[in-house]
C-alpha cells in the first residue's frame, strides 16, 4: 500500500505535468483530474485486461527456496527498498521512473533468495522490449506528431488553434492520467496479489491471478490519494524545465504518450509512464530545434533511468539479505 501511494504521489503527476506547464489547466484542477483518472485507470483497465499485471506478478520467484517465511520477508523488503528510492528521487525533483524501480526491487531481492534462478527471463524480455519500444515511440511520436500539426495548423490563426489545442490538450491529460492509472496500477496489483498469496490468501490459476474487485479498488483508491497529496516538484521538472511548450506542442506529447501508453497496455508490456511521457516531450522539443531542450535536466533524468536498475536493485538485495537473516 505504501509503495502505491508513492506512486501516485510522485510519478502520477507526470501525466498532466504539460498540460499545467502550458496553462491548459490550473495545477489544483490538473492534480484532481489526474487523481480521479488514475483512480478510473486503475480500476477499469485493469477489469478488461490484467496482463501487465500478470507479466509482474511472474517477472521473479521468491519462493525458489520452498520457505514461505522468507519470501513473505523478501517481498516486503523489496517493496520497502522502492518507496526508499521513489522519495529521494522525489526530494531531488527527479522524475525517476517507479515501474523500473519495482521491477528492479522485485529483482533484487528474489535474487537475494534464489539468485539468477528466481528471474522469469521469458518475462524481463517484455520489460526490456517495452523500455526501448516505449523510447522510440515516445520520442519518435511526439517529433512528428508535432509536425505534422504544425503543417496542418499552419494556415489556422493562432488564436482559433490555440482554443482547439485547449480543450484537447486537457482531453488528452486526462487520457494520460487514466493510462497512467491502467499501467501503473496494475503492476502495483500483481504485486499485491504476490504478497496475498505468500499469507495463503490468494491462488495462481493458469499461471496468473484473478484479481478481486476489492483489490482493484483499494489499490486506485490509494493511487488516488497519493496523486491529491502532491506532485507540484515533478511537475516543474517534466513540464517547465525541460523544455518550454506551446499549446499545440504540449497536445502533441500527450497524444504521443497516450498512443504508447495505451498501445503497452494492451498487449501487456509493462512500461515506464515516466519514461513515456518524458521521451515524448523530449521529440516534441527536438522538432522544433535541438537546442529547444534543456539538456541538463534531460541527463539528469537519463541517469536516473540508467541508476534505477542497479542502484534499486542492489538496495533490495541488500535489504531482503538483512530482513531474512533478522526476521
Amino acid at each position: 500500500m505504501g509503495v502505491i501511494f508513492v506512486n501516485g504521489w510522485t510519478d502520477a503527476p507526470n501525466a498532466i505535468a504539460t498540460a499545467v506547464s502550458t496553462r491548459v489547466l490550473k495545477p489544483n484542477v490538473a492534480i484532481w483530474i489526474a487523481v480521479i483518472m488514475n483512480f478510473l485507470g486503475a480500476l477499469v483497465m485493469t477489469y478488461f485486461n490484467a496482463q501487465v499485471a500478470e507479466t509482474i506478478s511472474n517477472i521473479v520467484s521468491f519462493d525458489a527456496q520452498g520457505n514461505i517465511g522468507a519470501s513473505q520477508v523478501a517481498l516486503a523488503a523489496s517493496l520497502f527498498s522502492i518507496v526508499v528510492w521513489a522519495v529521494a528521487a522525489w526530494y531531488f525533483g527527479i522524475p525517476t521512473s517507479e515501474s523500473h524501480a519495482l521491477i528492479a526491487g522485485l529483482t533484487g531481492s528474489a535474487m537475494a533468495l534464489g539468485g539468477l534462478g528466481a528471474v522469469n527471463g521469458q518475462e524481463w524480455i517484455k520489460v526490456l522490449i517495452g523500455l526501448v519500444v516505449s523510447t522510440i515511440l515516445g520520442f519518435g511520436g511526439g517529433y512528428l506528431i508535432t509536425k505534422l500539426i504544425a503543417l496542418i495548423f499552419r494556415d489556422v490563426p493562432r488564436r482559433k488553434a490555440n482554443k482547439f489545442f485547449t480543450v484537447g490538450q486537457a482531453i488528452a491529460a486526462a487520457a494520460n492520467a487514466f493510462l497512467h492509472g491502467a499501467q501503473d496500477g496494475q503492476k502495483f496489483m500483481g504485486v499485491f496479489m504476490l504478497g496475498l498469496y505468500y499469507n495463503n490468501l490468494a491462488e495462481k490459476t493458469g499461471g496468473g491471478f484473478t484479481i478481486p474487485l476489492w483489490v482493484m479498488a483499494l489499490c486506485s483508491i490509494t493511487m488516488g490519494i497519493g496523486t491529491s497529496v502532491g506532485g507540484m516538484k515533478i511537475i516543474k521538472s517534466v513540464g517547465m524545465d525541460m523544455v518550454k511548450l506551446e499549446k499545440y506542442q504540449g497536445f502533441s506529447a500527450d497524444v504521443s504518450a497516450a498512443i504508447v501508453l495505451f498501445l503497452a497496455s494492451v498487449f501487456g508490456i509493462p512500461v515506464s509512464t515516466t519514461h513515456t511521457k518524458t521521451t515524448a516531450i523530449m521529440g516534441v522539443g527536438a522538432s522544433r530545434r535541438l537546442s529547444s531542450v534543456d539538456w541538463r535536466i534531460v541527463k539528469e533524468m537519463i541517469f536516473a533511468w540508467v541508476m534505477t536498475f542497479p542502484g534499486c536493485g542492489l538496495i533490495a538485495y541488500l535489504m531482503a539479505k538483512l530482513f531474512v537473516a533478522i526476521f
